[in-house]
């Protein structure tokens, strides 16, 4: 075969009626095909000029197969082309083509060797298999997808959650299971139409996608049910996706010109307490739901009774919670903080307390973990931060000398960012010398990705922020690290002291704390100290601070402000 400068190709031989034999049949082929020399294409069809886009100026003897091969796939047309050159036969295998215009195809091609003009060569054939793949992936939409919303359908779903759990069950982790029934939907149907029905369905199938995650599964099994399959999901997250979805649903849809709403009950099923396979969990979240519709719909339930009591307990914590942010129901309990060799009150530190008007005061390890887990604990200690900033300088302005600020800060909020400059903004708004403010971080929170939180406080302590590490003794520090860390006080936690007038071995736990925070140049504070047998020893050890109800419990600001002007334990023993 050889190419000329045209359109033309000669067959072996020169013989014009073979000639004209081969220049019909290439002509009239419906597949590409190509003859391939030192990997430039040396004759090329109509077609396969065609269905790349080019001229056969533009790809004779200038182009070859990576030209048109997507690049993630030239590694494998370089080892077919070696090996049809080598003499080895080729399967038929597929590609992704790229047209001169940069659209992309998938073809098959299937090559073989020959010779051209007395040296190796290989002859091919380009099938565009367009039309083939548009009918196997509609072919495969039927099979897994609901026609009417474009949701997986059962078989699908089937398959992602086996998959889900097989995953859940080798890493011991969750899969919560969702089941979603309309609530009165019939009333819709029979009222509207169906077809009014069918859209409806659409449009709560759109809403209730954009709500959930890409991870999750959310399923249509047929009218008005609707299954989502969460994996990596325990209890307390998944009631906070049905309750974002209850919420999603209570917004009216607009459809054929009419307002509707449309309220869903919802039952949920957890693997693997509520079932182990996804026959058992559909079944669970089946009945789940109908126990939602016996409470008055419109609400979620999970299958084991005392996740919805601890679910709701929860729900209606956080829901009180945000009022009482909204509401100033949260107020600051102080605490002294005592120099052991003067008896000297050298500080407070701050302690929130949730005044509810119904259920009093409450304390703050019945809602911290619940402000936590909501994302509310952000706001909150933003405003025991500046309302701690605030309490210190009003102190100073009524005539009371300066005494140390000691705020917590929870492991969420040190790591959110812009926790510095909301530091900086509580500083600014009241006035309060930085070094008047201690934080204290749990020593937990620091060695969660140590070299990053270095840089948090060495930041803090560049603006003159004192720096605490709380609980210390209970974590993980390292040595190496607790050096490089710029913070100035060690608190032994109080775990180590409650028993220390008896333990042998909460006394050297104390003693050694006091002694290396005495080698790094540290002030070492005692938390929980109750009684004064406990305050000697700490004082022989050489303790420098301590704080507990030996001295004082957390005190309203009215009080500790008598308590500061007082100075009542200059010298106790």
């Amino acid at each position: 075969m050889q190419a000329d400068s045209g359109r033309k190709a000669s067959a072996p031989g020169g013989a014009s009626e073979n000639e004209e034999l081969f220049r019909a049949t290439m002509e009239a082929a419906q597949v590409g095909i190509f003859v391939l020399q030192d990997r430039l294409f040396k004759y090329v069809n109509p077609f396969m000029l065609k269905l790349f886009g080019y001229t056969v100026e533009e790809m004779v003897d200038r182009l070859g197969p990576l030209d048109l091969i997507s690049p993630d796939e030239h590694p494998f047309v370089l080892q077919q082309m070696d090996e049809r050159i080598s003499g080895v036969r080729g399967q038929s295998y597929e590609l992704t083509a790229v047209r001169k215009d940069g659209s992309v195809f998938p073809v098959t091609i299937l090559g073989s060797p020959s010779v051209f003009h007395g040296r190796p060569a290989s002859v091919g054939t380009v099938v565009d298999i367009s039309v083939q793949k548009a009918a196997e992936l509609k072919v495969r939409e039927l099979a897994e997808f609901d026609p009417l919303s474009g949701l997986p359908n059962r078989r699908l779903l089937r398959d992602r959650v086996m998959q889900s759990l097989a995953v859940a069950e080798r890493e011991t982790s969750a899969v919560a299971l969702m089941f979603l029934d309309l609530d009165h939907f019939k009333r819709i149907n029979d009222s509207l139409g169906h077809s009014v029905g069918d859209e409806l369905l659409c449009a709560v199938a759109q809403r209730l996608s954009a709500a959930v995650r890409r991870v999750d599964t959310l399923a249509r099994l047929g009218g008005d049910e609707f299954v989502l399959a969460m994996p990596g999901i325990q209890a307390a997250a998944a009631a906070d996706v049905a309750r974002r979805l209850l919420g999603e649903c209570g917004l009216p849809f607009v459809v054929a010109g009419h307002e509707l709403t449309v309220t869903p009950s919802i039952g949920i099923s957890i693997f693997p307490q509520d079932g182990k396979d996804i026959d058992t969990l559909l079944r669970n979240a089946d009945t789940a739901m109908y126990k939602a519709k016996e409470l008055g719909r419109n609400t979620f339930q999970f299958y084991a009774a005392e996740m919805n009591t601890a679910t709701l307990e929860r729900l209606l914590m956080e829901s009180n919670l945000r009022r009482a942010l909204k509401q100033d129901e949260l107020v600051l309990h102080y605490q002294p903080l005592v120099c052991l060799q003067s008896g000297l009150i050298v500080g407070v530190e701050a302690l929130i307390r949730w005044q509810h008007p119904d259920l009093g005061m409450i304390m703050p390890d019945r809602f911290i973990h619940v402000a936590e887990e909501s994302g509310l604990i952000n706001p909150i200690g933003d405003w025991v931060l500046g309302e701690a900033c605030r309490q210190a300088q009003a102190w100073i302005e009524a005539g009371l000398p300066a005494v140390v600020m000691a705020v917590n800060v929870a492991p969420v909020q040190f790591r959110q960012a812009g926790f510095v400059e909301a530091v900086a903004g509580g500083l600014a708004a009241s006035g309060l010398d930085a070094s008047l403010l201690e934080l204290e971080v749990t020593e937990r929170t620091v060695m969660h990705d140590a070299d990053v939180n270095i840089g948090t406080l060495s930041a803090l302590h560049r603006m003159g922020v004192e720096l605490s590490l709380d609980d210390f003794g209970t974590g993980y520090s390292s040595l190496a690290y607790l050096k490089r860390f710029p913070v100035g006080k060690l608190k032994i936690d109080r775990s180590f002291i409650r028993d220390l007038e008896v333990d042998p071995d909460d006394q050297a736990i104390a003693s050694t704390i006091v002694s290396m925070g005495r080698n790094l140049r540290l002030t070492v504070l005692a938390e929980g100290v109750e009684t004064a047998e406990q305050l000697r020893l700490l004082r022989n050890m050489g303790c420098d601070m301590a704080q507990g109800f030996f001295f004082s419990r957390a005190l309203p600001a009215a009080e500790i402000f008598e308590l500061l002007r007082a100075q009542p334990f200059l010298y106790q023993e």
